[in-house]
């Protein structure tokens, strides 16, 4: 299980955009790496929202943006451009950035256990290493509590 201070893993995947995408390659930048279940699900939209909504204040802290779930491409486009989100949002169809960063979990849906990832949000500083974690996250106002964290 990950912790504060640990590094951050890499995660290279593909984006919304059908680009490869490399973490290292933002060293020397504050990362907010949000963890979301399924793309255009009422929570997540919820959050995916109010990310965009708040965008320009982390833009000015100069942080980057980052949303990742286990859907392809094609979803992650549909969802970003139906929603209109100003970031990239990263597919981890192989669900290897979620078991690496530990979201990949049980959960009870409707009386039944299954795996999903359970909503949780990193902030990677500009070491690598991880400043912050939100845990089990509730979608409303969760981007201006990490905000404020920053």
């Amino acid at each position: 299980m990950l912790k504060e201070g640990d590094a951050a893993p890499n995660i290279m995947l593909e984006t919304d955009s059908g680009e490869q995408f490399d973490l290292e390659k933002l060293r020397g930048k504050k990362v907010v790496l949000f963890f979301y279940p399924k793309a255009s699900t009422p929570g997540c939209t919820v959050e995916a929202c109010e990310f965009r909504d708040t965008f320009k204040k982390f833009e000015k802290k100069g942080v980057v943006v980052l949303g990742i779930s286990k859907d392809t491409p094609k979803a992650q486009t549909g969802f970003k451009q139906n929603q209109s989100l100003p970031y990239t949002l990263l597919c981890d169809v192989d669900k290897k950035a979620v078991q690496d960063y530990g979201v990949w979990k049980e959960k009870n849906m409707y009386g039944k256990k299954v795996m999903g990832i359970e909503r949780t949000t990193f902030v990677i500083d500009e070491r690598g290493k991880i400043q912050k974690i939100f845990s089990k996250v509730k979608p409303a106002g969760h981007a201006e509590e990490v905000l404020a964290a920053l």
